[in-house]
């Protein structure tokens, strides 16, 4: 189910200065991807203590739901774990809408098992089998007897998308996966069940879940940036041509030095 945060921050006493001026009263709304909605949200929250009336809407759903919104004119800044598709550009240019993508952070998506498995690491080809129903059995990758429960975004994910192209390289995923529609959910699922396996955009690791290697590479800001680590793509914010008023207020902040900290501090990779 969409989660949906709605902010409303009034009658502040002071304003805390950001790189630019403060703007008048207003709002914005931002849909789509999970994967970008704690850099979102913790952005929105700051941004609208230094911009008294301003109001934030935010919602989740996946990238394909963004961009959607985004070509539909029904939100203004469309979060995305992915680029645009040449269909979406195209969809898009026909209703009149200039899609401009606004790289704001770096992701690495983390393969998680359960707490109680010993499993370490695994190779992306490794990876690929078991997506793909090929490997079936944690035997086969060094565990006990016990069939995988393989746990996957579903299709409108932008971070499915990436794990299709990174991992599964276009094959088709498997149809006993378990399909969520959020990193929580995958994380909640994994962490119910020893034998499960799933992925996740690095800022929802949490002490619940443990994260895998990936060719011997631990997924780390480090790593992401260096494009050591395998699975990594960076996070968007589209909007129709270039953004106006608040929504170029908050990008802008975003990308300044204040909004970096927060995609650090919610466990994503800065730009710089």
């Amino acid at each position: 189910m969409e989660k949906i945060f709605r902010f409303l921050v009034f009658g502040l006493a002071a304003v805390l200065l950001l790189d630019g001026p403060v703007l008048a009263a207003g709002s914005v709304v931002i849909k789509g991807s999970t994967t970008v909605l704690p850099v979102a949200q913790a952005a929105a929250e700051a941004y609208m203590k230094r911009n008294p009336g301003v109001n934030i809407s935010l919602s989740g759903g996946g990238s394909g739901d963004g961009v959607k919104a985004l070509i539909d004119r029904s939100t203004d800044i469309a979060n995305s774990s992915r680029d645009l598709k040449p269909e979406e550009i195209r969809l898009a240019r026909s209703r009149g809408v200039n899609p401009v993508a606004h790289r704001v952070a770096i992701d690495a998506i983390v393969p998680i098992v359960h707490l109680t498995n010993p499993v370490k690491d695994l190779s992306v080809e490794q990876l690929s089998l078991i997506y793909q129903g090929k490997i079936t059995n944690w035997k086969e990758v060094g565990w006990n007897d016990k069939k995988i429960v393989v746990i996957s975004r579903d299709t409108s994910s932008g971070t499915y998308e990436t794990w299709e192209q990174k991992v599964l390289h276009r094959a088709k995923v498997t149809p006993r996966a378990q399909l969520q529609a959020s990193n929580g959910a995958i994380v909640q699922a994994v962490s119910k069940n020893r034998y499960a396996l799933g992925y996740i955009g690095i800022g929802y690791l949490n002490r619940s879940v443990k994260a895998v290697r990936v060719n011997g590479v631990q997924a780390s800001a480090e790593t992401a940036l260096s494009g050591k680590y395998p699975i990594a793509r960076p996070l968007f914010m589209f909007t129709d041509g270039q953004p106006k008023g608040h929504a170029a207020g908050f990008i802008k902040f975003l990308l300044g030095s204040d909004g970096q900290r927060m995609v650090k501090k919610e466990g994503f990779v800065p730009l710089k």
